[in-house]
This record gives C-alpha cells, structure tokens and sequence, in this order.
C-alpha cells in the first residue's frame, strides 16, 4: 500500500484523485490547499492530515520522511499555473509524483523537470486520460493495422458552458491557466497528436476570453477545432434538451463516440501508473507546444480550414 499526498484537495478534479487513490488500494495520508472547501475529504480518507498553509504541509511531509513514515508518492491537483513548482517539490521530497493536466504550461519547463527526475531518481506521472479510453485504444490498433493513404478530414468540438464565476477564478487569468486552448483544451490535442502523429501546420482562427477555433494538420489527418465556455456557442438542439455541454470528434463526417466511460478514467490511470506504466514528460511535450504556439500567435483568416462553429474568425 503506498502513502499519498495531495495538493490542490478543493479543486474540480482532485475528488476524480481521492476515489482513484482508493480504488486502488492505497491510503491519503496528507493533502494542502488553501481554501478550506474540503469536505470531499471525508467521502474517502476522513482521516487525512489537512493544511491550508504550504510551509506547514511541507513541514509535515519532511517529518514524516525523518520518522520513516514517508509520502510515497504526490497527486498535483492545483491550480495550472503552479504544476510546475508543485511537482519540483514533489521529486525534491524524495517523492514520485502524479500531475494532472496541462502538466505545465511552456514546452521548456519540461526540460528542467527532466533534470530533476535524473538529479532525484524518482518520476513524473501525469495524465492523459484519454489516451486510455476504450474507444481511443480501438481507433489507434485500427489506424495503425490499416495505414490510410489519404489524411482524414476531421472536426473537434467541444463546448462546456461556465458561468461568471469562471472569469473570476484563476482559470480567467491567462497567465495562470493558460487560456481556453490549454484549460480544456490540452487533453484533446495530446489525443488527437495520439492517434494522428506529429504536428505539420498550426493555424489560429478565433481567440477571445471564451472561445478558441484553429486548425491543425498532423500526419494522419486536417482537424479543424472549436472550445468554448460560452454556453451561446451550443447548437440550438443541446440547449433545447437543457444540456451545458457539447463533445464532438467526426472523422471523415462521421462521429466517432467516446463521451461514456469518462469517469473512470482516472482510476484506471493510477492503475497503470502504479503498475509501472505510466505516460512520461516527454509523452506531453507535442500537446504542450501546441498549446504555448496557439496562445502566442496572432489569429489568421482561412476560410477553407475554419471550424463552421467559428464562422469567418
């Protein structure tokens, strides 16, 4: 049974870590985050140390270590921004560390992260959910058997309506999370660089505080790509049924369905990781400067590759 920690425990995505941690066995022995909304906590490991203060969870993991009872491994849930400087601590505390997405938000980080892992001798887990899913793991065994001799022509939408709070909250700030592109974004081109290989052509169309279109083109295919948070961006029929959130991926205009099985994802992630197969730093570095080009480059026009959600840009 191995010891956890976790930073980031009032955030969205940190119940999906505490439910993964116990299915698999294993014991929350910390967590720090400084809001105090935890409660989740109790649903899993009620027992838990909780800190609101980083010096003081630091403190604790060090003791833990001079007593023998060390954190075996930490699971960063915290805010974009901070992955980096969280998972540093992580492997300097002697710990091997579990990272959520984006893993960090500029390609070189990465570099210096690689650095620490040979320094320490421990590793950085992160992520990538998708890649696990069921219907991903088909369609790759099935572009690989049959090597298509013509790109596919593929659409990724995805639209998941936030409200005023989002703008708020640190994922308004560019700076901290990134921008809609790598918030809700980045798993989804980390999928499609998966199963279409490596990135020949990156275009930005459209680029507001809610909305990002653009193109790319990979070996195996020219996906056009549209993510909002604007619940106006929703086809008419979803908002009729009073649904918030809106995934597609059509190939070749037809859907390719993967919207089940989303929730235990995680789990089935820890799994692996924990089984010794886990995806590496260098597994995010494509999604990563993607990500880094689409938020630093100018929007162009380019009326035949734009997604039809984003009109004329």
């Amino acid at each position: 049974m191995k010891k956890f920690a976790l930073i980031g425990a009032a955030g969205y995505v940190a119940p999906r870590h505490m439910k993964a941690i116990k299915e698999t066995g294993n014991q929350l022995v910390a967590c720090l985050d400084p809001n105090d909304s935890v409660g989740i906590i109790d649903s899993y490991f009620p027992e838990a140390s909780f800190f609101t203060e980083f010096e003081r969870f630091d403190r604790h993991i060090d003791k833990r270590k001079r007593n023998e009872d060390a954190v075996d491994m930490i699971s960063i849930c915290s805010p974009n921004y901070l992955h980096d400087s969280h998972v540093r601590f992580g492997l300097r505390s002697d710990c091997n560390v579990i990272c959520e997405k984006p893993l960090v938000l500029n390609p070189w980080n990465i570099d210096a992260l690689q650095e620490i892992e040979k320094e320490t001798g421990k590793q950085v887990s992160t992520i990538l959910q998708l890649r696990l899913h069921p219907s991903v793991i088909a369609l790759k065994q099935k572009l690989a058997a049959t090597k298509p001799n013509k790109k596919l022509d593929v659409d990724l939408t995805y639209i998941t309506s936030r409200g005023q709070w989002y703008h708020r909250s640190w994922k308004g700030n560019l700076d901290k999370s990134g921008g809609i592109a790598t918030n809700i974004g980045v798993h989804f081109f980390d999928l499609l660089h998966h199963l279409f290989g490596h990135v020949q052509d990156c275009q930005l169309h459209m680029s507001t505080p809610t909305t990002a279109a653009g193109y790319l083109e990979f070996e195996l295919a020219r996906v056009r790509w549209f993510l909002s948070i604007d619940v106006n961006s929703l086809p008419a029929e979803i908002r009729l049924k009073g649904q918030r959130t809106y995934r597609s991926l059509q190939l070749n205009n037809e859907e390719f369905e993967f919207s089940g099985g989303f929730t235990d994802l995680h789990t089935e992630s820890y799994k692996q990781i924990l089984k010794g197969k886990y995806f590496s730093l260098e597994d995010n570095r494509v999604a990563i400067e993607t990500v880094a080009k689409i938020r630093n480059m100018p929007c162009t026009s380019n009326q035949h590759f734009t997604h039809p959600f984003a009109g004329n840009g």
